[in-house]
């Protein structure tokens, strides 16, 4: 593709690097921030500096926060004896946009792969057994809100085995998410059901 301009090649380069962003859309985007005011691509770009720069992650659940603490760890309104597991950011944000859940959260960052070499210790698993077995914890009851995946269960059966001696429920979503799916993909309706409809976690 031929650019009529360096800085405009520059700019669709580095727009194309975002997820399903292709040359023709960036070029569009591009065009797009020239046309508009100068104040909206500064506002833009000081926004993704701030973004890069200053977020932070929860030292208790390892959400996305402003500072040290993230806003659902700290409301007093939230149930303190619940903790939603979810792989990702994007799953928690996926459960509260259901507006059903009212617990705390705990990011672990991804799950347990082989194949792709992910082990228990390249994830936020040990801070979630320390959450749960600490001497002051109030937790009684731990969603499993994993992808209904083989990595998925294989990560559910790794935290049950390790919390097996704790008095603790452990439960996981009804089967209103499809086998297969991910969180991120499934409607608010279905994902909201599931979480009230949630079950016995149960060892295959």
């Amino acid at each position: 593709m031929e650019y009529p301009s360096k800085l405009i090649e520059d700019a669709v380069n580095e727009i194309a690097k975002l997820p399903g962003i292709g040359k023709k859309t960036a070029l569009r985007l591009a065009l797009f921030m020239l046309k508009e005011d100068e104040g909206f691509t500064k506002s833009l770009s000081d926004a993704l500096v701030n973004l890069r720069t200053k977020t932070q992650y929860c030292r208790v659940c390892h959400n996305i926060s402003d500072s040290e603490t993230c806003s659902i760890c700290a409301s007093e309104r939230r149930d303190k004896s619940i903790i939603c597991v979810v792989e990702t950011i994007t799953d928690l944000i996926a459960i509260e946009n259901t507006s059903q859940y009212k617990g705390l959260y705990h990011v672990l960052g991804g799950i347990i792969s082989p194949i792709e070499g992910v082990g228990p210790g390249d994830l936020h698993l040990q801070s979630l057994i320390e959450r749960v077995t600490a001497s002051e914890s109030e937790v009684k009851e731990i969603i499993l809100a994993l992808s209904s995946t083989m990595e998925g269960d294989t990560t559910s059966f790794f935290i049950t085995r390790k919390l097996k001696e704790d008095a603790v429920k452990i439960t996981s979503l009804a089967r209103g998410v499809p086998i297969g799916s991910e969180l991120e993909y499934t409607d608010e309706i279905t994902l909201g059901r599931s979480i009230l409809g949630r079950k016995a976690y149960e060892q295959g």
